[in-house]
């Protein structure tokens, strides 16, 4: 979960993932949605190697803070990701 800048109540946590090829998009509660490229995020090779049944199989943590696959038994906090620089 991330807290808005300027923002003590404001949080934004995942309500849908989807796949596009390689690429996860990730719905945010705040109406955006974020596209990570797996293969440009090493610590993401995992979901990058798992088969499309087992990408499609995800539920999100409380408060949408994570989206967990727990046929792969792993997960991924959104702050992480909204946390990344832009890839050059």
């Amino acid at each position: 979960m991330l807290t808005s800048p300027g923002s003590e109540t404001a949080q934004v946590g995942a309500v849908g993932a989807r796949f596009e090829g390689d690429v996860l998009l990730i719905a945010l509660s705040d109406g955006r949605e974020i596209a990570v490229p797996l293969a440009r995020i090493p610590w993401l090779g995992w979901l990058l190697r798992a088969t499309p049944e087992q990408r499609e199989r995800w539920s999100l943590e409380p408060r949408g803070f994570a989206i967990h696959w727990d046929d792969l038994d792993d997960g991924v906090e959104v702050a992480h990701l909204l946390a990344l620089q832009p890839l050059a």
